[in-house]
């Protein structure tokens, strides 16, 4: 199993910054781990229901970093029409 590279984790992960790239390889984590973790953020229930223990080590970790991205994506709302400064 081999490290993830920058690439492995813009391909993986949309919207991601640089901060939060190098935060994710920080880690040291795989890309087998990068991919649990996102399917424990998707939806955790069929992971418990499978029996499967609840995320540790550096999965944990990813899981923190993508879920404090995606409060990210929440607070900052759609972009739209509207959403912008009106000019007069």
């Amino acid at each position: 199993m081999t490290r993830l590279s920058r690439d492995d984790v813009v391909k993986a992960v949309d919207r991601a910054d640089d901060v939060t790239i190098a935060q994710i390889i920080e880690t040291g984590a795989t890309v087998e781990e990068l991919t649990e973790a996102q399917a424990w953020l998707a939806n955790d229930e069929p992971m418990i229901n499978d029996l499967r223990p609840l995320a540790q080590g550096r999965v944990r970790e990813l899981v923190d970093i993508l879920s404090e991205l995606e409060q990210d994506d929440d607070e900052q709302g759609p972009a739209g029409p509207g959403s912008g400064s009106a000019i007069s």
